[in-house]
């Protein structure tokens, strides 16, 4: 077991995807002075090439320590991120249907992971880059959850137990997705190192049709910014 951190700045586990919301979510943590405990999921996605990307993100924003955890999620099936199934492109952005890309309770065992990390790092602070407008609908990206599972955080751990208290930081929760690429760029970001498609082609390109690319474009656009990924 890694031990508990010395340093005399706060620590957080930030979840990092190597998508363009975890990296900004990352460094507006960073900035706030944490020092960062990157915690990426292996958990059976289709976009795997994402996994690159969160490698080129810790490395850039000088992580104490990354971790790549597997944990299997297709095994359960139920979403075509972790399946055969197609993933749904060219949908409206203001369509409110949860879609197929929905991984069942993903955030919940990412925040459960991250939580386990913390409490073992002897950190009070997590991370996750999720966003209640720009985003496709998942129920595990609003406030309330955030709110129940800092709750939740209190009651299930050691720490809680002797008066702890546990902080998830959603910093991005009531950004747009272009407030939040202005942001990224205001720290200094380089989204040229992230990947949001979700079903790249086999050389890794983005496929420009999925909501994750619909979202980042659409943002992108909405900003005056050219995507630097659409210069590879």
């Amino acid at each position: 077991m890694e031990p508990p951190t010395t340093s005399h700045e706060p620590s957080a586990v930030v979840l990092l995807s190597g998508g363009l919301d975890s990296y900004t979510a990352a460094a507006i943590a960073r900035e706030q002075g944490f020092r960062l405990f990157a915690l990426t999921v292996r958990y059976g996605q289709r976009h795997a090439r994402e996994l690159e990307a969160a490698r080129r993100v810790a490395h850039a924003l000088d992580v104490a320590n990354h971790i790549e955890l597997d944990v299997d999620l297709a095994a359960f099936g139920g979403s075509s991120l972790t399946g055969s199934a197609p993933v749904p492109k060219d949908r409206a952005l203001d369509v409110t249907e949860i879609p197929s890309t929905y991984v069942p309770a993903r955030n919940t065992v990412f925040l459960a992971l991250a939580l386990g990390w913390a409490e073992a790092l002897g950190a009070r602070d997590i991370v996750i880059g999720v966003n209640a407008l720009d985003y496709s609908g998942y129920p595990d990206c609003r406030p309330e959850f955030i709110a129940a599972f800092e709750r939740l955080a209190s009651l299930a751990t050691a720490d809680g137990v002797r008066g702890g208290r546990f902080h998830v930081h959603a910093p991005l929760l009531a950004l747009g997705k272009a407030e939040i690429i202005l942001k990224g760029l205001e720290l200094g970001l380089d989204y040229g190192l992230t990947h949001s498609c979700y079903d790249p082609s086999p050389e890794g390109h983005p496929c420009g049709r999925c909501d994750s690319c619909v979202l980042r474009a659409a943002g992108f656009a909405k900003a005056g910014l050219p995507d630097p990924i659409m210069r590879r």
